[in-house]
């Protein structure tokens, strides 16, 4: 299965947002594997929690698919949008990010999870495993929704370029 940059080859812009995104996303599954190995009841899943609430929509507004950006496009472009995402299959691309949105994409890792839980509270070398797996689940996360909004960027044609976005934010949603 390739990989969002992969999948981006051969737009620039895309190429731009997957990498300015895996590092965004780099940092923040840091995080989350430092709290892991911290034998804390339930302080990663916190921790985790709150990483993805905060990175699924930094990562949607690099791609122009945030709710407030898809309601400013034109009415045939917000179309393609939708049928974009449903075709992808997304539940993240283009919502507002809840808690009950975070539990289900987490989810789809939930074994990876449980795993870490149990391994924390082997002295040292259960923590450091617990870190790797949670520092790999919000990887494998953030990773597959970079995909998804990839895939939907590329199926609306012609893209979803802003000229009034600044140029941290590569591929953004065009002005109504």
């Amino acid at each position: 299965m390739p990989t969002a940059l992969e999948l981006a080859k051969g737009n620039s812009a895309l190429t731009v947002a997957v990498v300015r995104c895996r590092k965004l996303l780099h940092r923040r599954a840091l995080v989350a594997g430092a709290a892991s190995a911290i034998p804390v009841p339930g302080m990663d899943w916190v921790v985790d929690a709150a990483m993805l609430s905060r990175l699924i929509p930094e990562i949607n507004e690099a791609f122009g698919l945030t709710p407030r950006q898809i309601e400013q496009l034109v009415p045939s472009k917000r179309e393609q949008v939708q049928i974009a995402v449903s075709t992808v299959g997304s539940f993240l691309i283009g919502k507002i990010i809840t808690k009950g949105l975070v539990l289900r994409a987490a989810q789809a890792v939930g074994v990876r999870l449980t795993a870490k839980q149990a391994t924390k509270y082997v002295p040292l070398a259960g923590q450091a495993v617990s870190a790797v797996v949670g520092y790999g689940a919000i990887r494998l996360l953030g990773e597959q929704h970079l995909k998804d909004c990839v895939r939907v960027a590329q199926m609306v044609q012609g893209g979803i370029i802003s000229p009034h976005e600044p140029p941290s934010l590569p591929f953004t949603a065009l002005p109504v």
